[in-house]
C-alpha cells in the first residue's frame, strides 16, 4: 500500500503523500484518511492472479476491499461482477451501501499509479490552467481561480471572468446557458473536451475587458500549491498584521512553499492568521501534519495531532500523531480557517486538529465543509497501472472529536459566514471572505455558518450549497481525474 492520503472532493481516506481534493492519502497500511499519506506495514500481496483482464481487475478490488474497507459490515456477502463493465462500477455496486449512509461519497475509486503519482509529487497534470464554477440555476459559468503556468492565465483570463459560450471552432459555438439546458453541468464539462494535451476550445470570455472569443488549448504545468501571485503575504489592516496564506492542495511541492511562508509569518511577529483552505479537496496526510506542525511553535512533543484508526481486525496500524515544532513554526494566537463545500479531507484534518488547543479562536469563515473525516489508502498492481484508493481509516483530533461527515460547522466551536466573491483576487481585503476572516481576527461580531451537511456526491457536480449566499459551485466531471479530485472546479 503506497501514500496515505485525504482530499475531498472527495476521496478521503488516509491522506496519500498527495490527496483531497476529495481525499486524505495515506502509504500503506497506516492511513490516516485526512487528505495526507503515511506509510506503515508491507504491500498486501493481492489475492487474485496478476493478470488485468476486466473481471481479474475486479476480483482483485473486491478482495482488497474485503481486507481494508473501513466499513467492512457494509459490504454486500457477495455481488457477481458479471453485469459491470468497468472496475469502478463494480467498486460503485460494492461501496453503495456506505455511500448511501455518507461514509463513502465516492472516496473509494481506482485510479493511475502513474498518473497519479505525477501529481502528487510535482502537481504535474493537462488542462487549460483554470478552476471553474457553475451557477446552475441561472446557467452560468465562472473561472474561479487561473493557475501560474496554464494557457488560461497566459491569454489573461482569471478569476471573475465568465465563459459565455464553448465550441470546438468559432462555428460550433454552443451558450453556457444551452448547453446547461440540454444537458446539465455535465454538458459543459463535456464540451471542455478531454484532458489531454493539445485538446483545443473555443470559449467566449466576458470580464472586465469585455466579450471576446479566444482559442485555449490544454498543455502540461505544474500546479503550484502556493500561488505566486497571492498565496502567502501579510494584509495591513487596522493598524494590524495578518498572515494569509491560500492554500491549493496538499501535494510534495506544498512543504517547501508552507515552509516558507510561515518563516516570513514568524520573521514578522504575525500570530493573527488567515488560512484560505476554501477550494482545497486534500492530498497527503504527510503535508497536513506538516501545517499542523507549522501552527504549533507552542505545542509540547507530548501533545496529540491527530489520531488515526482502521477497522478493528487492522487495528495494529493505529497511530497516535504528536506535534512536531519546526524551525519555521508559529504560535498562531488566532486562526481564521476559509473553508466551503470543496474543502475536505486534509484540510478539514487541519482545522479539526486545531479546536482543542484554540477552542473559539480558531473561526470557521465561509460556509460548511464537505465532511470526509476519513481516509485513503493506496493499494497497487503495478502490471495493470491499477492503484485503488479504499477508505480505510479514519481520523480524530485530540479531544477524540471526528465523525464530521456532515462538514465542520457543527464541530468548530466559533464561525462566520461568508460569500465567496469572485469580484476580487484572492487574498485581497476587499473580498467577502478575506475581509471577513479579518474581521474575525479583529473581534467584529458575525453570524455563524449554518451547519447543513453537503448533500451532493462528490460525482457529475460540485457540493451543494449550504446557505442562502450565492449558489455557486465547482464543477466536477463524472469522473474526476486524481488532481481534479484534490483542486476541484480544475479544467
Amino acid at each position: 500500500m503506497r501514500n496515505r492520503r485525504i482530499g475531498a472532493s472527495l476521496a478521503l481516506l488516509a491522506l496519500l503523500a498527495s490527496c483531497g481534493g476529495d481525499s486524505m492519502l495515506a502509504s500503506a497500511p497506516a492511513g490516516t484518511g485526512a487528505g495526507t499519506g503515511a506509510t506503515a506495514g508491507s504491500t498486501p500481496t493481492p489475492t487474485a492472479s496478476t493478470g488485468c483482464s476486466l473481471r481479474e481487475r475486479q476480483d482483485w478490488a473486491a478482495a482488497q476491499l474485503r481486507e481494508w474497507y473501513l466499513f467492512p459490515e457494509t459490504l454486500p456477502a457477495s455481488l457477481d461482477p458479471t453485469p459491470y463493465t468497468t472496475v469502478d462500477g463494480y467498486i460503485d455496486a460494492l461501496t453503495a451501501t456506505a455511500r448511501s449512509q455518507r461514509r463513502d461519497r465516492y472516496f473509494t475509486y481506482l485510479t493511475s499509479i502513474r498518473d497519479e503519482d505525477a501529481y502528487y509529487q510535482a502537481g504535474e497534470n493537462a488542462g487549460f490552467g483554470f478552476r471553474l464554477g457553475i451557477d446552475g440555476t441561472a446557467r452560468r459559468a465562472f473561472i474561479i481561480e487561473s493557475f501560474e503556468g496554464g494557457a488560461a492565465l497566459a491569454a489573461q483570463i482569471d478569476r471573475g471572468a465568465e465563459i459565455v459560450a464553448i465550441g470546438t471552432s468559432a462555428a460550433t459555438l454552443r451558450t453556457v446557458s444551452a448547453i446547461f439546458a440540454a444537458e446539465g453541468g455535465a454538458g459543459v464539462s463535456a464540451a471542455l473536451g478531454p484532458n489531454s494535451v493539445g485538446t483545443s476550445r473555443v470559449l467566449q470570455i466576458s470580464d472586465a475587458q469585455g466579450t471576446r472569443t479566444v482559442t485555449l488549448a490544454k498543455t502540461d504545468f505544474a500546479l503550484l500549491p502556493v500561488s505566486t501571485r497571492y498565496g502567502a503575504k501579510v494584509i495591513a489592516d487596522g493598524g494590524r498584521n495578518y498572515g494569509y496564506l491560500n492554500l491549493r492542495t496538499f501535494i510534495s511541492t506544498a512543504d517547501p512553499a508552507l515552509r516558507a511562508a510561515f518563516a516570513s509569518f514568524r520573521a514578522q511577529n504575525v500570530t493573527d492568521i488567515v488560512i484560505d483552505l476554501r477550494y482545497n479537496g486534500g492530498g497527503l496526510i504527510s503535508i497536513a501534519e506538516l501545517m499542523t506542525d507549522l501552527l504549533g511553535r507552542n505545542r509540547a512533543t507530548s501533545e496529540v495531532s491527530s489520531y488515526t484508526t482502521y477497522r478493528t481486525e487492522k487495528s495494529a496500524n493505529n497511530t497516535t500523531r504528536f506535534f512536531a515544532p519546526q524551525p519555521e513554526s508559529i504560535a498562531p494566537t488566532r486562526i481564521a480557517f476559509i473553508g466551503t463545500g470543496g474543502t475536505a479531507s486534509a484540510s478539514e484534518l487541519v482545522i479539526n486538529a486545531m479546536i482543542p488547543y484554540l477552542h473559539g479562536s480558531a473561526g470557521l469563515i465561509g460556509t460548511n465543509t464537505y465532511g470526509k473525516p476519513v481516509g485513503q489508502i493506496g493499494l497497487d498492481r503495478a502490471a495493470c497501472d491499477d492503484r485503488l484508493r479504499v477508505v480505510a481509516l479514519a481520523t480524530q483530533n485530540a479531544a477524540r472529536q471526528g465523525a464530521y461527515y456532515d462538514g465542520l460547522a457543527g464541530t468548530v466551536e466559533a464561525s462566520c459566514r461568508a460569500e465567496d466573491d469572485i469580484r476580487y483576487p484572492l487574498g485581497d481585503p476587499r473580498e467577502a471572505s478575506t475581509r471577513q476572516a479579518i474581521d474575525f481576527l479583529a473581534g467584529r461580531s458575525c453570524l455563524p455558518v449554518t451547519a447543513t451537511a453537503i448533500t451532493a456526491s462528490a460525482r457529475g457536480s460540485a457540493p451543494a450549497p449550504t446557505t442562502d449566499l450565492p449558489t455557486r459551485t465547482l464543477l466536477l466531471p463524472d469522473r474526476p481525474t486524481t488532481p481534479q479530485r484534490e483542486v476541484p472546479g480544475l479544467y
